[in-house]
Parts: C-alpha cells; sequence; structure tokens
C-alpha cells in the first residue's frame, strides 16, 4: 500500500503489528506515483508500505487500513508467497497469534 506520508505509514504500521493483522510492516522512502484519478494523470509524493501478514487475515487487514488511511481508495493488495523458508514462515505464522506477545513465542525475527 501507499501513504501520502511518513507519519501515515508510521500509524498504519503500528495499528497493524499491534493488532496481529501483519508480523511486520516496512516503510520505504518517499516516491513518486504517476497514477489516473476521476480522469487526470497526478503526480504525487507517497510512502510505500510493505506488510507481511496471512490470507486469512485480509479482510480484517482491509477493514482496519480502510478504518484510518486518508485516501478514498487506498491501495490495498496481496501477493502470493511463492517460496519461503520454514522458519520464516513459523515466524510470520507465530507473530500474528495473540499469545506470542504473552512471550510463549519460540522464534526470534529473521535477522536482516
Amino acid at each position: 500500500m501507499s501513504a501520502a506520508n511518513g507519519e501515515e505509514a508510521v500509524r498504519l504500521a503500528d495499528m497493524l503489528v499491534g493488532a496481529h493483522l501483519a508480523a511486520c510492516v516496512q516503510i520505504l522512502p518517499e516516491m513518486e506515483s504517476v497514477y489516473r484519478w476521476k480522469g487526470q494523470i497526478e503526480r504525487q509524493a507517497e510512502i510505500l508500505v510493505i506488510a507481511k501478514t496471512v490470507r486469512s487475515k485480509f479482510a480484517e487487514f482491509e477493514r482496519e487500513v480502510r478504518a484510518i488511511h486518508t485516501y478514498d481508495t487506498p491501495e490495498i493488495i496481496a501477493l502470493p508467497i511463492t517460496g519461503a523458508s520454514a522458519p520464516y514462515l513459523e515466524w510470520l505464522f507465530t507473530s500474528l497469534t495473540p499469545e506470542s506477545s504473552t512471550g510463549r513465542r519460540t522464534l526470534s525475527p529473521p535477522q536482516a
């Protein structure tokens, strides 16, 4: 998804991770988007936000993003994982489980 500015990106990231709707959210630096909106070609600086979640969380993820996003039509898309390491997937699923915040989590996030 994209956000209008860094403050909105951080607000979205904090909400998604805090609500266990995303295991990780990456906020990338400002970029320029060129798109068609209401019949006009627009240019706008935006922040790219990438959230890692699972299909079963998508409906709630979308609902919560729409509730706080400033755009009328925020970019909310899902891309399939075509391959991933088993430890990363275990961390992803564990991070999306509320019990993981009680110290029952056995894995640490993958190192960059």
